[in-house]
This record gives structure tokens, sequence and C-alpha cells, in this order.
């Protein structure tokens, strides 16, 4: 069965200011010796039972498109060589505006990225700022013109609401500009503050307005309406798509199939174990750099836990909850687990039925409209 692969690329010109993701600013000498402390890392993986050609590979970050595009192909070639990518693979790179331009783009296509991923997260200056972004509403869309210029027929734009002082005009006229360039996806995601970013601090010392809960609904109600009118499937509780265009790597998390991650931080789940990899950069290339590699699951994993059968189905209910139409089949819950999903869950599924958080068919249970809006109170029903 085919899998999937993420790498993560850990270096960005500026930390934003809301993000806690494994990142780093300052780091360019490594760029080399990491990609090829990747490529060490690639090859050991594949020395393990059943390696396995990819469905997808997704370059997440920090920010990818900092690397050369000569720097991205080795990595490409490295899993194909390795692994295998089948001819339809979906092959992602998330870039941010201003680190890419024409050229730059048409040598990734050249490479074999076939799907670009921009961060955008909003067209108004005043909000980028807020969130530390170093890239301006015009190269947003100077980024996408170029891409399409290039060739790219499948990109996506990345947006955050939520945001201090953001009003639901404001948040109206950031989707009708992001609408005007007809990307073939958009992810939506409402701010998420982790205590030790500096967004978080200048919110809890009173200098910027905590996010506002209600708010934030409304403007996911008002995307869900305006995506819909102009054609978009909302497939995710965070996606929307072109029909054709959903994300194929993004699709298989959501149905928790296995998937390898390459690079510090990069996390993994395959041979019923999760785990993720050493976070520092530097420590990883050393590691890495040892002339004979050891290790089960991996030379540099840390945090390795195995994952139950009564985990694994927890997981795959919360996951499969996340596709907005598909939602969980009965029939794939059966047929992976062997048991019915009412034999695990009955009482759980007929109180989140009753509240009108969930839905229910024949064939299928979903999130409700008001489900999707209170998410994290009907997924805590099956941990």
């Amino acid at each position: 069965m085919p899998i999937s692969f993420y790498v993560h690329i850990p270096f960005c010109r500026s930390k934003c200011y809301y993000c806690d993701f494994n990142s780093y600013a300052g780091l360019e000498h490594l760029f080399q010796p990491y990609v090829e402390a990747l490529s060490r890392e690639i090859s050991f993986m594949a020395s393990l039972p059943d390696p396995e050609a990819g469905e997808s590979l997704y370059f997440g970050g920090g920010t990818p498109s900092l690397l050369s595009p000569e720097l991205i192909g080795s990595i490409i070639e490295s899993v194909r060589e390795n692994f295998g990518l089948l001819s339809t693979a979906e092959i992602t790179l998330e870039a941010n505006p201003g680190t890419v331009d024409r050229h730059s783009l048409e040598a990734l296509l050249e490479k074999g990225i076939n799907r670009l991923s921009l961060g955008a997260q909003s067209f108004h200056q005043d909000e980028l700022s807020i969130l530390g972004r170093i890239h301006g509403p015009e190269e947003i869309e100077q980024a996408l013109r170029e891409a399409r210029e290039a060739g790219f027929g499948n990109v996506n734009l990345d947006f955050i609401f939520g945001i201090p002082g953001q009003t639901l005009d404001r948040w109206r006229a950031t989707l009708e500009k992001a609408l005007e360039l007809e990307p073939e996806h958009l992810s939506l995601y409402a701010l998420s503050l982790d205590e030790n970013t500096p967004l978080a601090r200048r919110i809890a010392s009173g200098e910027l307005p905590a996010p506002d809960e209600d708010l934030a609904a409304d403007m996911y109600c008002l995307a869900e309406e305006m995506l819909g009118e102009a054609g978009y499937e909302h497939y995710e509780i965070s996606n929307w798509a072109k029909p054709g265009f959903a994300s194929r790597h993004n699709i298989r998390y959501w149905l928790n199939l296995p998937y390898l991650g390459f690079g510090a931080g990069a996390h993994s789940f395959r041979w019923g174990m999760r785990w993720h990899n050493i976070l520092d950069p530097a420590e990883y290339i050393s590691i890495l750099s040892s002339p004979r590699l050891t290790g089960f699951p991996s030379p540099v994993a840390c945090e390795v836990e195995h994952i139950t059968p009564r985990i694994e189905m927890a997981e795959t209910v919360i996951l499969g909850l996340r596709l907005v139409k598909e939602g969980l089949s009965f029939e794939r819950f059966r047929a992976r687990f062997g048991r019915d999903l009412w034999e695990i869950y009955g009482p759980q599924i007929e109180e989140l039925v009753e509240l009108g958080l969930l839905e229910m068919d024949e064939e299928r249970i979903r999130l409700s409209p008001r489900g999707r809006l209170l998410g994290n109170e009907v997924f805590q029903r099956f941990v």
C-alpha cells in the first residue's frame, strides 16, 4: 500500500510572532549539511521492513522555499531512489510570499513540485505586522501570479482568522481578495496561541486584545458561506478546494493512514508506533553524520509511543470526523478493526447526535455545522 512522506525544513528568515513550530532563523550555513543529513535518514529508513512507494510528499516548515530548487530536487530524488514515488504522486512545497519568483518556481516545477502552498495569512498590512509576517499583501498577489506564469495549476493559500483587532468586515475583505485570485485550494485557521510566543505575551500583557471566540465563530461561518457560494468544496474542517483539488496528502492524515516524516522535529506514524525526531537541526545533522547509523525506528527518533488498538480506534474516529462530507464510514472502520463502531462508541454517538453535534445516516457519522464549531467538545468524548 502506498505511503505518504513529510519532510520538515526548520529554517526561516524571521520567526513569526505566533509560531510555535520547530523553526529557526539565521541558520543558512546549515542548509547544505541538513539536506545531506536528510538523505542519510531517508536511506536508513528505506532499509527497514516493508519500504513503500510514496503517494504524496509534503515539504513543510519553517520555510522550505528558502532552500534552492537544486536542494529541494536532491531531496525528492533521494525519496524516489530509496522508496519510489508513484507517477501520480502529489508533491507539495510550502512557500512564503517574497521567497519565490518566476525563475525559482519554474525550477521547482521542473524538479517535481506540482502543488504550491503559499502562507498568505492576511491581505491587511497591519494584521500581517501583528503576526510578524515579513511579506506584504502585494507580494501574495505577485507570488500567485508568478506561480501561474511558471506553470503551477494547483496552488493553496493559507489564511488566519481571529487576529487581535480583526473585524468581520476585514475578514470578509481578505476572503473576497482571496477568491478574486482563484486558488485551487484554501486553508483557513483560527489563530492558535502558545504561551511561549511573542504574540501570546503581548496579549497577556494587555497590549493587544484577546481573541474573541464568538467573533471567530462568525468568521468561520462567513467563510463557509462565501467559499461555498464560490464553488469550493468544504472537505475538511479547515480546508476548502475546487472539485478535484483536495489535498491528497492531508486526507491521508485524516484517514489515520501511515506516514513517515524526515527532518528535525518531523513526526511519523508507522509499524504501530508514533514518534518524532529530535528538534535541534545541528544535533540532527551530527547524529546522522555517524559512519554507522543504528536505532529503531530511526537513529534520530525520540518519544516513541506504541499505539494500542484502542488508541488507534479513538484517533481514527477523531481524525475521520474532521472530514466534512465523508465523515467516518461505518464500513471503513469495520474493515480496519474487525469491530462495529457502535460496539465501541455507541453511547457517545447517541449523546452527540441528541446534542445536535453529530449527524448520522446509514453509512457514516459526520459533524453537524454546529459540531464543526465545537469540534473539541465532540472529540474529547472519544479520548
